[in-house]
């Protein structure tokens, strides 16, 4: 199974991956542990995104294409996998899909995890984090929401988006995912 993992910060995407991944024999391919990966390894396209993560600036949309693009060929990754994180923009998913159509290998779902935004509130401020303070968690949620909506909509007129509900125990959330994920 081949599929995107969408959720706000809070959601308990990182909790429910790992489990997915465990259930359906899936790769789990997180942006950020992929552009620390490349960049440790210094690899052409990492060093390339090394430039911009060391001033704390976004990586470009082509770059971490790049670095999804030379993932997708490990061997891990041929019988699925579960992309966190990416896409984050509608021109970042456009690009995913023209490089996964050229392969011959097509998205099969985007899972949604849908958490109510008090809710969201009240997880993040329970972590304790230093970055989990009512202003940031404000800034946080209104990018995730500027970024999203549209992607939500991009996938749902293509057939693939399910989306769940996300709020209550580990293993009801887990339980709706797999109901969702049976169909796909």
């Amino acid at each position: 199974m081949r599929m995107v993992f969408i959720g706000p910060p809070g959601a308990g995407k990182g909790t429910q991956a790992e489990r997915l991944v465990k259930k359906y024999k899936m790769a789990h391919l997180s942006t950020g542990d992929m552009l620390r990966a490349a960049r440790d390894a210094k690899t052409e396209v990492g060093l390339k995104a090394e430039q911009y993560m060391s001033t704390g600036a976004l990586v470009p949309d082509d770059i971490i294409v790049a670095i999804i693009a030379e993932r997708l060929q490990s061997a891990d990754c041929r019988e699925g996998y579960l992309l966190d994180g990416f896409p984050r923009t509608i021109a970042q998913a456009e690009s995913l899909g023209k490089m996964l159509m050229a392969k011959g290998t097509p998205l099969d779902v985007v899972l949604e995890l849908q958490v109510p935004e008090e809710e969201l509130f009240r997880r993040l401020a329970g972590r304790g984090r230093a970055d989990d303070n009512p202003e940031v968690i404000r800034q946080r949620l209104v990018a995730y929401r500027k970024q999203t909506e549209p992607l939500l909509d991009y996938y749902r007129k293509q057939g693939l988006l399910k989306s769940i509900n996300g709020v209550g125990t580990v293993d009801e959330i887990f339980e709706r995912a797999g109901l969702a994920l049976e169909g796909s």
